[in-house]
């Protein structure tokens, strides 16, 4: 598997200390792990949900939210509400330009919905990437560091089942294909 250039980790361990790894997937990791090798057995083994929430929290969290919001626009169709469609496009408006205003424009769109779709928890994992979480004149309180991997995470397993859940093993292998791709450098997008 070619590098993963965006990954700072050097081990899957050290990735792995940020969230609770299921124990059969817990299984396959061993001291020599890299986060690369980590996600290839993972992806042998078809754990396909496990390697996507290894990978949400292995991408710097600007990438990661990229990849959510690439999956969440995936199985986003017209019968997505306008507050969903809403929220994943502030996701993405944060992506293109970080900054606090759209951040937290992301998660006063994400709060219009019922927090059920992969769009939703893209705009939450935008909110939870930075900054503070109280709001704007009140005292900062950082998101703790594992908030955007558990966003984002949520977001790619959504998208894998919300529509067609019969179809999630196609899905998620096309969701990873793309995060891999993100995690490379590249854009995530088919022929990009």
């Amino acid at each position: 598997m070619t590098a993963l250039t965006k990954v700072q980790a050097s081990t899957a361990a050290e990735v792995c200390r940020l969230y609770e790894l299921d124990p059969d997937a817990a299984a396959l990791l061993d001291d020599t792990s890299t986060p690369a090798s980590f996600i290839e057995r993972l992806m042998e083994e078809q754990r396909f949900a496990d390697a996507a929430r290894f990978l949400a929290y292995a991408l710097p969290k600007r990438e990661a939210v990229w990849w959510a919001c690439l999956c969440a626009r995936a199985v986003t169709s017209g019968e997505v509400s306008p507050d969903n469609l809403a929220a994943l496009d502030a996701a993405e408006a944060w992506v293109y330009k970080p900054v606090d205003e759209n951040r937290r424009k992301a998660m006063a769109l994400a709060e219009k919905t019922p927090m059920d779709t992969s769009a939703s928890w893209a705009a939450v994992a935008a909110f939870w990437s930075s900054g503070s979480m109280a709001p704007e004149d009140a005292p900062v309180v950082p998101p703790g560091e594992e908030l955007t991997g558990a966003a984002v995470s949520g977001a790619v397993i959504l998208a894998a089942v919300q529509t067609e859940p019969e179809n999630a093993p196609e899905k998620y292998a096309r969701f990873l294909t793309q995060g891999l791709d993100v995690a490379r450098g590249g854009s995530g997008r088919d022929g990009d």
